[in-house]
């Protein structure tokens, strides 16, 4: 039977449209093409049904790499010391060798958010380290649209009753699929329809901040006094974006952002965190963080500030940024009064920046660009890239044109532009 618009969906209708939605708005799997699919071990019923939906659209082969948290946290509770520097290249050559055959990779990203709250945070930071390293190849591709790709999300263990700890753990999950069908547009009939007309949404305001050329954004409000010097020649990304190869994808589902570069050394002043952040299995919450001249000179939090600090001090590029994200307060997400313990989620509910790398196709010409010429025009490189909320109904926003000129760009987290 077909979904009609106005029918109220059942749980594997809900399920499938959003596996649909996952290949066909999020990856735009086109036919011949390779795909990859990343899920953990919980999420297999979703996992089949994109692997499914991926030959539907004309995949011509689909392979699927299990993640599992146990056998992470495992390793970093019981493993000897000096053996974090080990890892599984297999994991990470399955994605270059996708990226190279000219194929999509659809991740499921999905953990408890404390999963590794308890684990020594430099074992952390070494593996994570080490497989940014290895995976450079691959990230290099991502950061410069190459290949199309996507990120989804489900619920797993922990993280649905973290989510609603008053809650019978299948009832925590059941609520938590009905908050994400609802984020991602997956519990209405005309999903597909919906989503097109909200990406030509974001399509028109990346245009129009990208036609404005701000020599920079102010963020002012709930403990923020920031100013954030935008990349030269900058380009507006949201929504949408196609590879060289002319494939449409859309990066996140959900997406509710337009972002650019900034400028890595026209970054200053203070910025507090309006929301907790979930890293790596740590949450962090509290972040104070100062800038001079783009880089960081001072950051502290009141909870998780071990992993904060092992994250900026990644490389010289994770002591600078790397995007700014403008979101409005009323975003769905937002208007859920829902936090989400996951960054796909929350930084699609408030305005935002990202620790380390910048996208290179967020300046004129910088995919094609040496390092040398991108770092120039503002850009910046990390082995990291981490984005952080802060945002809210409490925030201003001004654009600052070349010429010292103010222009309101938000007011209590709303755009007026």
């Amino acid at each position: 039977m077909a979904i009609l618009p106005g029918m109220t969906l059942t749980f594997d209708e809900k399920l499938r449209n959003y596996a649909r939605l996952a290949v066909r708005v999020g990856l735009g799997v086109k036919a011949g093409q390779r795909v990859l699919v990343q899920a953990p071990v919980e999420t297999a019923q979703l996992a089949r049904l994109v692997v499914r939906e991926a030959y539907a659209a004309g995949a011509s082969f689909v392979d699927v790499r299990w993640d599992d948290d146990d056998v992470q946290l495992a390793r970093f509770e019981l493993a000897p010391d000096g053996t974090f520097e080990q890892i599984s290249r297999w994991r990470v050559d399955a994605e270059i060798e996708t990226a190279e055959a000219g194929g999509a990779v659809l991740a499921i990203r999905a953990t408890n958010p404390n999963l590794l709250g308890g684990v020594n945070p430099e074992r952390v930071a070494t593996h994570q380290r080490t497989v940014a390293a290895y995976r450079r190849p691959y990230t290099a591709q991502v950061m410069t649209n190459r290949l199309n790709w996507n990120l989804i999300s489900a619920p797993v263990s922990g993280w649905a009753e973290l989510m609603f700890p008053d809650a019978s753990a299948e009832q925590a999950v059941a609520q938590q699929w009905d908050a994400i069908f609802a984020a991602t547009r997956a519990d209405q009939a005309d999903a597909v329809a919906l989503w097109e007309a909200h990406l030509g949404d974001l399509r028109r305001r990346r245009e129009l901040l990208t036609d404005r050329q701000y020599a920079a954004l102010h963020f002012r409000g709930g403990g923020t006094d920031l100013t954030v010097g935008l990349a030269d020649d900058h380009v507006w990304g949201g929504g949408a974006a196609d590879t060289p190869g002319g494939v449409t994808f859309t990066a996140n589902i959900p997406t509710e952002e337009v972002w650019t570069a900034p400028h890595r050394e026209r970054v200053d002043g203070t910025v507090v965190s309006t929301k907790p952040l979930s890293y790596n299995g740590t949450l962090i919450d509290g972040i104070r963080i100062e800038f001079k001249d783009g880089r960081i000179t001072g950051a502290s939090a009141e909870q998780g500030e071990g992993a904060l600090l092992k994250m900026i001090e990644t490389d010289e590029g994770s002591h600078r940024l790397g995007e700014v994200a403008l979101v409005p307060h009323s975003s769905p997400i937002s208007r859920s009064g829902l936090f989400f313990f996951n960054t796909l989620y929350d930084e699609n509910a408030a305005s935002h920046i990202a620790i380390g790398s910048a996208y290179r196709f967020n300046v004129k010409g910088g995919v094609d660009m040496s390092l040398e010429d991108f770092n120039a025009r503002g850009g910046n490189d990390s082995l990291t890239h981490v984005d952080w909320m802060i945002g809210s109904d409490q925030i201003d926003v001004d654009g600052i044109t070349k010429d010292g000129q103010r222009e309101a760009v938000m007011r209590a987290g709303e755009f007026v532009i």
